[in-house]
């Protein structure tokens, strides 16, 4: 990994973008404005804040969306992270993340962005930041069954129309 691929690849993918909402549009350029200024910018080091990634695991039929109960955050959540040594790419740090989390190993990412999220968070810098959240799309194998990690309070599959209650996961209508 280098903090030049990564920010490279997250200038890219928000380059060729196209969000559909105003609001999306907003915050893609409030996210190249801030890469603009921060060539660390995806490395957890950058205390003002850092580029993250996160996947929504989907069912083979997109029926079912595979989420964490975080036990930092408290609510059902997205798969996801920080870039870390080895990582390429943002995608490819979304990728690992979605394995390690979910222990499903056959994991088949859709090329190109899915949308993008902002989350005051304290992560494990132990200071307040504020995480810079890069999502991708990710489909896992028929019959897929998700294994907890040390990271989950608990990890399941919701139906896509039936989400929790206070789950924060932006998927597509």
């Amino acid at each position: 990994m280098s903090a030049e691929s990564l920010h490279a690849s997250a200038t890219e993918l928000l380059t060729s973008w196209k969000p559909p909402t105003d609001a999306d549009s907003a915050l893609r350029e409030a996210m190249l404005a801030f890469l603009g200024s921060a060539p660390r910018g995806c490395l957890r080091e950058h205390a003002p804040g850092h580029i993250t990634a996160s996947a929504i695991v989907l069912s083979h039929d997109r029926r079912e969306v595979l989420l964490t109960l975080h036990p930092r955050v408290g609510r059902w959540i997205q798969l996801g992270g920080h870039c870390e040594p080895g990582d390429d790419t943002v995608a490819d740090a979304a990728l690992r993340e979605a394995v390690e989390e979910s222990g499903i190993p056959d994991l088949s990412p859709v090329p190109g962005l899915y949308g993008a999220q902002a989350h005051p968070i304290t992560c494990s810098l132990g200071v307040p930041t504020r995480h810079l959240d890069l999502l991708f799309e990710v489909i896992a194998p028929p019959g897929a069954v998700p294994v907890r990690s040390s990271e989950s309070t608990d990890l399941r599959w919701w139906p896509v129309d039936g989400l929790p209650p206070g789950a924060d996961v932006a998927l597509k209508a």
